[in-house]
């Protein structure tokens, strides 16, 4: 008897532990990197959990916070609650009991030996199925059916508490990150990175161009078919400039009609190729309207960075410049007739930025 208050005790602790560290997480990434190695914590053969993504809004997150899926494969992405269905129905009491492959295979990403015995607890907030938390021990005594269950329903109780709170949290940045009308970054958005992605072209020595672009006649569309059309341009327009640029490239609607692109590593000629493919994709599009099909064109103005080993310029002078030249650009093929692409340097000291600023210093 004695022995069994001290094991408890000493597993309550353990608990306490867990969830102290669990609450002081800073992100879902954190959160999931905790979890995942917490099986030593427990002296358990294996942790981990199945997470119901059913608009990939995890994936994203975790993606965004530096989580690596492939090298974490405990972590089991569901696209919908179907699996924990077909295998459990609508009941909230965890599964206790020997390793069933039927039953707990899809639960558990295993790459040693199958456990002896598992607990898969379901993770339910406000009437909501999360996933479920999974533990596995090579002991077939470690989980029973006839055991108590209230330590690991409480613990699965904390993580669904702090993975909803971690949820909540993202989604509530990514929204004041996010242009409501056409789902890319804002101008917030732009404020925050356009700092980091300069540091980074300064570390790696590569080249940053950056993109204005400003969709044409935008006010006369207004005018003349009204708002509604108007924002399906901005909508429309907004997706072909997306599909023309990679994955890692960012593009932010900056005011109105423009928008503003940040392309690593990628230089003054690849930069106006890629701006010339953006101004053809736009202008294929067709807006309907009462009359037809209308045509949309977008004049681009570019500007590249271009970093020198050994010279470390502040990086609020090159966002000043990096801006203001692609914008200078942009007047330019607006004044030249619009539906076109200029550089800054077809207007400006052909010298780097990275060399006018030296100079300037």
């Amino acid at each position: 008897m004695l022995n069994r208050v001290h094991a408890n005790s000493a597993t309550l602790q353990r608990f306490q532990t867990f969830e102290k560290g669990l609450f002081n997480l800073n992100s879902l990434s954190e959160m999931m990197e905790y979890v995942l190695k917490a099986q030593d914590f427990f002296e358990l053969d294996y942790i981990g959990l199945c997470l119901i993504d059913a608009k990939t809004e995890l994936k994203n997150y975790l993606f965004k916070g530096g989580f690596a899926l492939q090298a974490n494969p405990k972590l089991i992405i569901l696209p919908d609650d179907e699996l924990i269905q077909t295998k459990f129905g609508h009941s909230v009491t965890p599964y206790l009991g020997a390793y069933k492959t039927a039953k707990c295979a899809e639960f558990f990403s295993l790459d040693k030996h199958k456990p002896a015995s598992v607990a898969i607890i379901p993770l339910i907030r406000r009437g909501k199925c999360l996933g479920t938390l999974n533990m596995g021990s090579l002991d077939s005594q470690r989980f029973i059916d006839s055991m108590a269950t209230d330590f690991i329903e409480h613990m699965a109780a904390v993580v669904g508490i702090c993975l909803e709170n971690h949820l909540n949290f993202e989604t509530l940045n990514r929204s004041s990150l996010i242009d409501s009308l056409t789902g890319v970054n804002n101008r917030h958005f732009l404020e925050q990175r356009l700092g980091e992605e300069i540091a980074i072209a300064q570390r790696s020595t590569e080249p940053l161009s950056c993109f204005f672009l400003d969709i044409d006649e935008l006010k006369n569309i207004n005018d003349h078919y009204g708002y509604h059309v108007g924002d399906q341009v901005i909508i429309l327009a907004s997706a072909v400039i997306r599909e023309q640029l990679r994955n890692n490239d960012v593009l932010v609607r900056y005011t109105g009609e423009k928008f503003i692109a940040l392309l690593a590593n990628i230089e003054q000629g690849q930069g106006i190729e890629i701006a010339q493919r953006i101004r053809y994709a736009v202008k294929a599009l067709g807006v309907s309207t009462p009359d037809g099909l209308v045509s949309v064109t977008i004049s681009i103005g570019c500007s590249t960075y271009n970093p020198v080993n050994g010279v470390q310029l502040k990086p609020a002078n090159v966002e000043t410049n990096l801006i203001e030249k692609a914008e200078q650009a942009l007047h330019k093929a607006k004044s030249d007739g619009q539906d076109s692409v200029v550089s800054a340097s077809g207007f400006s000291d052909p010298m780097t930025l990275a060399n006018l600023f030296k100079r300037h210093q």
